[in-house]
């Protein structure tokens, strides 16, 4: 042979010993890293059903139930946090039930316009969405489309207005009591200015003077109202009202005790008008008692405990009429009727003149304000005879009040 064959190395064959040694370490391995899987797949899984659990879950919990149709929490987080987008985070809280209502009010106007056959269109509610430059979430389109079939239940509430009513020209004034009322009707039939007799007898401005044209529906009192159209033209009347409240009240203080520390030792009753603590007071001094006619009589809450105010500092009263007379009146002596306009007090008398009534072509603003009475009335309707389910619970709304302000 011309060259030399290399001595081949004998192959290393291992001792079943080893095979069996090697094919443990490799079932170990393999269970280590199926453990590890495991153990790597149920962490995982614990912070997924975590997360699950406190972030996904109760978005598909019930939030509102409006005659079968279902809101999710989802979708109150979001109607949620469209309402309050430019509100401070500390005003959410205060909104989140105003949200609700919101929903329901919405969600009460689709189905009672859709029952109308009154809809509104894809186009109506982009071309809305595109003027406010509003986003186009679902949130939004039904804002806008609840706003849009308001405007339309509107219009068609107010073709249904006739073009003209029954309208009465009147003025009403109200006073504390009838001898005031008569008074007051005895001077105005003298040619005195009545709006100079409302500066001076007047107990609720905000709703007297000289209202106008007004249809019987308009007029801001039940009693004017049935008034203003039985009476004729030119007469005036004075109508009693016990449920009106008046900025006006009369005192009848006694003093039973004095203290330089603690004050005075205090007994009042607080009377509707002059003439009735006038009454009252000739009762007392007659020998009437003082805790039952302050307990069928006085408007003041001390009325349950017969009149006793207790012990009192000035100021306590939050009234300086009260106090310039109680801490300046001798023990055990009753005071004359104190006047007090920084109290409220229930009972009075209105005084209506009726100029004219005729039928009338309706103004802009009595037509709005008869539509959206007609509006009112159908919603009460609408509402009541709906099946609402709220199951917004405080611990619910507190979790959606956090979520929106931690998307803010």
């Amino acid at each position: 042979m011309s060259k030399k064959q290399k001595k081949a190395k004998p192959k290393h064959i291992p001792t079943i010993h080893q095979v069996s040694r090697w094919r443990r370490q490799a079932r170990i391995r393999r269970i280590i890293i199926i453990a590890a899987a495991v153990f790597l797949a149920g962490i995982a899984g614990w912070v997924g059903y975590g997360y699950y659990k406190d972030r996904i879950q109760p978005l598909h919990e019930p939030a509102i139930e409006i005659n079968g149709v279902s809101f999710n929490m989802d979708y109150y987080v979001k109607a949620l946090g469209a309402y309050t987008k430019d509100t401070d985070p500390s005003q959410i809280n205060y909104l989140a039930s105003l949200t609700a209502s919101q929903i329901v009010q919405d969600e009460l106007i689709r189905q009672g316009a859709n029952d109308l056959g009154i809809y509104i269109t894809d186009q109506e509610i982009g071309e809305k969405i595109e003027e406010n430059k509003l986003p186009k979430d679902k949130i939004y389109r039904d804002i806008i489309s609840a706003g849009l079939l308001r405007e339309k239940l509107m219009d068609q509430f107010d073709l249904q207005l006739p073009e003209t009513m029954e309208q009465a020209h009147i003025q009403t004034m109200f006073v504390e009591s009838r001898p005031v009322a008569d008074e007051v009707i005895a001077k105005f039939s003298s040619s005195e200015n009545f709006t100079a007799l409302i500066d001076e007898f007047s107990c609720q401005p905000q709703v007297e003077g000289d209202l106008g044209w007004l249809p019987q529906e308009l007029i801001p009192n039940t009693l004017l109202g049935e008034a203003a159209f039985s009476l004729q033209p030119g007469e005036s009347d004075k109508i009693y009202d016990n449920s009106a409240t008046k900025n006006v009240g009369y005192w009848l203080i006694e003093v039973v005790d004095t203290d330089e520390e603690k004050g005075i030792n205090t007994n009042a009753i607080l009377l509707g008008n002059k003439a009735e603590a006038d009454e009252v007071k000739a009762e007392l001094t007659s020998g009437g008692d003082f805790t039952a006619l302050a307990e069928e009589n006085s408007q003041h809450a001390s009325k349950d405990n017969g009149g006793e105010l207790g012990w009192l500092k000035q100021g306590d009263m939050n009234s300086q009429a009260f106090d310039d007379v109680a801490f300046s009146l001798p023990t055990n002596e009753l005071s004359e009727p104190v006047q007090d306009k920084s109290v409220q007090t229930t009972g009075g008398y209105w005084i209506i003149t009726v100029f004219a009534r005729e039928d009338r072509v309706l103004d802009k603003e009595a037509r709005r304000e008869l539509t959206q009475n007609d509006f009112n009335d159908w919603y009460k309707e609408q509402s009541g005879t709906s099946t609402i389910n709220n199951y917004l619970d405080e611990q619910k709304i507190s979790w959606a009040v956090a979520r929106v302000i931690k998307g803010k």
